[in-house]
């Protein structure tokens, strides 16, 4: 008798883990942290992927910005969130392939998140304020070479695609920039349109519908539709680009299955919404959208290249 009543007992422990294991999902609303500031272009497609999100899930997503040190903040109180699905990020991925090089103290690593999807590629630009002497690529150059200290630019963080594509193009055109972080291109851009700094890098999505804002050079291997007029910087003798930002959303690891799977379908449906590709479309970028396996791997991928370009670079930390 104690023997079937052990067996019994046993059972019905199991029986109702497995209910718990595999229980309604998302079972109250979800924050979505956002590790940059308030009003760069990561934001705006971030709050719209937050709420088709939401939308398909059946529960509220709460945008969180948790912005500083190059990201690494944000992605920190991610990696120590429980892993249930109610806390996820929307991101570049550079603060797991970049920020770990740069950034003293970083406490997790490539195999602390899950990698629901990639959303888009984020493209990067020179650009200057309103009152700039620049008016061409050719005049903000020939300043740098002539400027033994170097022209001042503001980023989006140390380690940041942005920062490592000037430094690169500085590198290959030899010549000096002292670089100034701000917390997002949303907190450098009334900086720069003031003039207190020569010329930001930042995303086309933070340019596109700012008329004070003028690019003068497009990282990538080919121009930009929506700025046809200008170069980009292999047309300036830069033969090694840096890849552009590869955005998604990720979670903390050991997601169960079933959570897993309802965020990979959600994001597959999310980059099909009317909402989402009308923000995208504003922001002058347009879906590049990957799987779950195919972001990790390219996100693992990138981390590699990272490393070699910032030794390369003499950027890494001591």
């Amino acid at each position: 008798m104690v023997a079937r009543i052990g067996v019994g007992l046993a059972l019905a422990i199991a029986l109702c883990t497995g209910a718990t294991a595999q229980q309604k999902y998302p079972s109250r609303n979800i924050d979505l942290i956002i590790p940059f500031a308030v009003g760069g272009g990561v934001d705006l497609i971030g709050r719209a992927i937050g709420a088709s999100l939401g939308e398909q899930l059946g529960q509220s997503v709460v945008t969180v910005n948790r912005d500083g040190a190059a990201g690494t903040l944000g992605f920190t109180q991610l990696a120590g969130a429980a892993p249930d699905g109610h806390t996820l990020a929307f991101s570049p991925s550079t603060p797991i392939a970049n920020a770990p090089y740069l950034v003293k103290g970083v406490r997790y690593t490539a195999d602390s998140f899950e990698y629901i999807c990639q959303v888009f590629e984020n493209v990067f630009a020179i650009a200057v304020g309103p009152n700039s002497k620049f008016k061409t690529a050719k005049d903000l150059l020939d300043a740098a070479k002539s400027k033994p200290d170097g022209l001042t630019f503001g980023h989006a963080g140390i380690g940041s695609i942005p920062h490592l594509s000037v430094e690169n193009l500085a590198d290959a055109l030899k010549f000096k920039v002292q670089h100034l972080p701000f917390r997002g291109d949303g907190a450098m851009l009334p900086v720069l349109i003031k003039g207190d700094i020569d010329f930001g890098a930042m995303a086309v999505s933070s340019i596109r519908g700012n008329d004070a804002i003028r690019p003068l050079v497009i990282f990538a291997d080919k121009r930009h539709p929506a700025y046809p007029d200008v170069p980009t910087a292999k047309e300036l003798g830069v033969a090694t680009s840096v890849p552009p930002g590869h955005n998604g959303v990720f979670a903390p690891k050991g997601l169960p299955g079933n959570v897993k799977s309802a965020l990979e379908q959600g994001c597959a449906n999310a980059v099909k919404s009317e909402a989402v590709l009308r923000v995208i479309g504003n922001t002058g970028q347009s879906i590049t959208y990957l799987n779950s396996a195919q972001f990790e791997a390219q996100t693992r991928a990138d981390y590699t290249f990272k490393g070699e370009l910032i030794k390369r670079l003499g950027l890494a930390s001591q």
